[in-house]
């Protein structure tokens, strides 16, 4: 069987298939219907400085190969995330997993991510960069290379685990932002977070979304991540988390040779729960299809 084992930011993982953040909630409800520790790990919900409740409904909205959602990072609040979440996951989980921290200052990042770094069952902060900068504009701090730049230094001189800065594909120029991230410090870069989409109602002749617009994923932007994971990779130093419509094995493998050093997967779980566990299973069949014997020797191989 081929060694399926990769390196995340100095982090050995088991395999690289990893939940996405915001499909995967705390693990535990999965742990349910298999054992999760199988995954080379997950990334937790969002989880910003403050609770949040959320966008008004309805916020989720399917269309052709794939989904609009709007949910709006609800969660409790990083305080109530480490006193009464991480306990619960920590019971479920045995290996390190990923934070994923959302904000709308930069301050707020730098106090969720120091809070999480403290964390021992943390490995990696997976910190994203897509949301609305209140002092900015409401302009998403990952569409500028200085505001990307700037949140990374932030946490960076709080924080002592590695820094995987999650970037949004709505932008004209994703190198860029991601060179500026690299250069502020980042430890990795994670990509593509969701597409902006929306759908209309032919009878209501009304957005199906409260909020209008929402983010789109799913199969459809598979080509549009592989693209921009290609370009990327190829740009920096810094390993890059490959997602973005990623639903089997063959999707690893090719966001892999686009030069991804692990992948997540997000809408797929919200269709199939086992998704990942049957995504790590048939991993050995396709390698050996494709005479691969080791998945770290095909980091950006294409």
């Amino acid at each position: 069987m081929g060694k399926l084992s990769v390196n995340l930011c100095g982090i050995e993982l088991d395999n690289p298939v990893i939940p996405a953040s915001g499909t995967f909630g705390y693990g535990y409800e999965f742990a349910e219907i298999y054992d999760i520790n199988l995954l080379g790990t997950f990334s937790f919900k969002g989880t910003t400085k403050d609770p949040r409740f959320g966008n008004p409904t309805p916020r989720i909205a399917e269309c052709t190969a794939g989904m609009i959602n709007a949910v709006g990072l609800q969660n409790p609040g990083v305080e109530k995330v480490i006193a009464e979440e991480l306990p619960k996951m920590r019971k479920v989980f045995h290996k390190k997993v990923m934070a994923n921290v959302s904000g709308f200052a930069v301050d707020d990042y730098a106090y969720t991510c120091q809070k999480l770094d403290a964390c021992e069952e943390v490995g990696w902060l997976e910190v994203n960069v897509s949301c609305p900068n209140v002092h900015g504009g409401g302009m998403s701090f990952g569409t500028s290379p200085e505001a990307a730049a700037e949140v990374v230094r932030a946490v960076k001189a709080v924080t002592t685990k590695p820094v995987i800065v999650k970037l949004s594909p709505n932008v004209t120029d994703i190198v860029a932002i991601a060179k500026a991230c690299e250069e502020a410090g980042a430890d990795g870069i994670s990509l593509i977070n969701t597409m902006l989409g929306m759908r209309i109602d032919l009878k209501t002749k009304k957005p199906v979304i409260a909020n209008k617009m929402g983010g789109f994923s799913g199969p459809a932007i598979f080509p549009v991540a592989v693209r921009m994971v290609y370009q990327v990779s190829h740009a920096v130093k810094i390993p890059v988390v490959g997602m973005g419509g990623v639903s089997t094995a063959e999707d690893v493998i090719e966001m892999m040779l686009a030069g991804a050093t692990a992948v997540e997967v997000g809408a797929a779980n919200l269709v199939d729960p086992f998704a990942c566990k049957k995504i790590i299973e048939d991993l050995p069949r396709v390698m050996e299809k494709y005479r691969i014997d080791s998945l770290s020797d095909i980091i950006g191989l294409a």
